[in-house]
């Protein structure tokens, strides 16, 4: 197995560009998380067009794991997300959970790694980039979802305990 995550496939890149901005069903997006987690990464990681991680955090009032398949970028080490919510006017669980406690684990593709989630809010002086990083990577749909919301979207960055 090498430490590269699989490529997006050419179909899947093909497909996402020609339904953005809008994202998913929500019923797709949970069969791909399905699939995703069934089949232990060797298919999922670019099912929806864009690279996708499974992100597992420990729920913030049941302390149980919670699974989240999220698009990605990188940046160095560390997994770039956003935490858009489909551009709805609150944060998603997901974040909500970080935020409690930030010690997550990820898999991107069939490897398996954890590490500690630190939040980038649009006065950091990398905002910018890692934004144009998250929106290049999922075709425009992350300017989308801001325009649907009065709630700066932030980032996260995953940190590894050892990179890939």
């Amino acid at each position: 197995m090498t430490d590269e995550p699989p490529p997006v496939p050419r179909l899947a890149e093909v497909l996402n560009r020609r339904t953005a901005p809008n994202s998913a069903p929500a019923p797709v997006l949970r069969l791909h998380r399905w699939i995703h987690q069934r089949t232990g990464g060797r298919i999922g990681h670019g099912m929806i067009g864009a690279p996708t991680l499974l992100l597992r955090t420990t729920g913030r009032r049941s302390g149980q794991p919670r699974t989240t398949a999220l698009v990605y970028g990188r940046d160095g080490d560390s997994f770039v997300l956003a935490a858009s919510n489909d551009g709805a006017d609150r944060h998603p669980a997901w974040f909500l959970n970080l935020l409690s406690n930030p010690h997550v684990e990820a898999q991107i593709g069939r490897r398996h790694l954890s590490g500690n989630a630190a939040v980038v809010d649009a006065t950091d002086p990398r905002y910018p980039r890692l934004w144009a990083t998250m929106n290049a990577t999922n075709n425009g749909r992350f300017n989308h979802y801001q325009s649907k919301t009065t709630r700066p979207i932030p980032i996260v960055l995953i940190n590894p305990d050892h990179p890939l």
